[in-house]
Parts: C-alpha cells; structure tokens; sequence
C-alpha cells in the first residue's frame, strides 16, 4: 500500500504494515495502540479508532502518521545502497543489533556483533562515524537508530527490511529463518 493512499477509512492493519513505525508514533503523541487499554483491532478503522479515543481529528492523526514514516524513511538505508558502501574503498561499520545466537547462525559478511562494550566504545568515538545497524527484519532496528542518533553518532542509519531483505534483494547465501516469537 502506498502511503499516501491512507484515507480515515483505512483499516488499521493496513496502516501498520504500511508504516513500520505508525504504533510508536501513535503511541507517542495519542497514547494508542502501545497497551491493552488503548489498543485497536487490525479491521478498525483510522476514523474508528480516533473517534473512540478523544474524539481526534483522522486527518491530523494521518498527517502525523506520514510526517513520522517520512522521518524512519531519512534513517534507513536499501540493501542494495548498502551493498555499494560495503564495496567502497571506506565502507561503514556494519552492526548486528540482534540476538548473539542469531548473528552466530546466520549474519552478513563482515558485519558485527553489538555488544555493550562496542557501543560505549563507539559513543566516544568519532561522532560521523559511517555506522549501519541491522536486525532480522528492520522493524525493530529504528528504535536503536535513532537511540545511536541521539547519543550524537550522527552518520547512523538502518538497513530496510533487515538481513532478511539483505538476503532476498543482495545475497541469497545468507541464509534466511523465522522467528517463532517476534
């Protein structure tokens, strides 16, 4: 779904699989979706939803919503943009936020393992540093990204749709897998 084409009849369920980050966005300005109490079904509506919760206005709510996905677009990064850096002579640090068993059963070539140590060596690092981080299917990593970003490492992106987008789009030899709880 393309989204611009979200009107305030759209099904939440569609907005949220359209927009990555509409929950935390969401969440963090209308307290919705984010616990039992102000949650909502994936077949409410945008208009539903707003008008159980305040009222709110849809459109504002809309507005909100695509100025946010704009926001997690500028920290996001292709695999296949990724895969030129990687082959430049300077390419980025390439950290793998997930979990140690995962990264040490399937990761991409060259990438690291964050541990805690790292990351504080990093912070007093140099803050331009090229540093792209990357979880199994990007929808968690915005949430480091920007943590990365807001503690000054300044030149941080994410890579879109994890390594499993890596191993679709760039280099199927990087095996994928599923997550039973995710």
């Amino acid at each position: 779904m393309d989204p611009a084409s979200i009107t305030a009849e759209t099904p939440m369920g569609e907005i949220m699989a359209a927009l990555p980050g509409a929950r935390r966005a969401l969440f963090s300005r209308y307290h919705l979706g984010g616990c039992q109490s102000c949650g909502f079904a994936d077949s409410e509506s945008l208009a539903e939803l707003c008008a159980r919760s305040g009222p709110i206005d849809p459109v504002e709510v809309r507005e909100h919503l695509l100025a946010s996905h704009a926001h997690d677009e500028s920290m996001m990064i292709s695999p296949a943009d990724l895969k030129a850096e990687l082959d430049s002579p300077a390419p980025p640090l390439l950290l793998d936020t997930r979990t140690r068993e995962e990264h040490e059963a399937v990761s991409i070539p060259g990438a690291v393992f964050m541990e805690q140590e790292l990351q504080q060596k990093l912070f007093g690092g140099d803050p331009q540093r090229r540093i792209i981080l990357h979880d199994h299917t990007g929808k968690h990593v915005l949430d480091t990204c920007a943590w990365f970003l807001g503690h000054g490492m300044k030149n941080t992106l994410a890579l879109r749709g994890g390594i499993d987008a890596w191993s679709r789009e760039v280099d199927p030899s990087v095996g994928r897998y599923r997550l039973e709880i995710d």
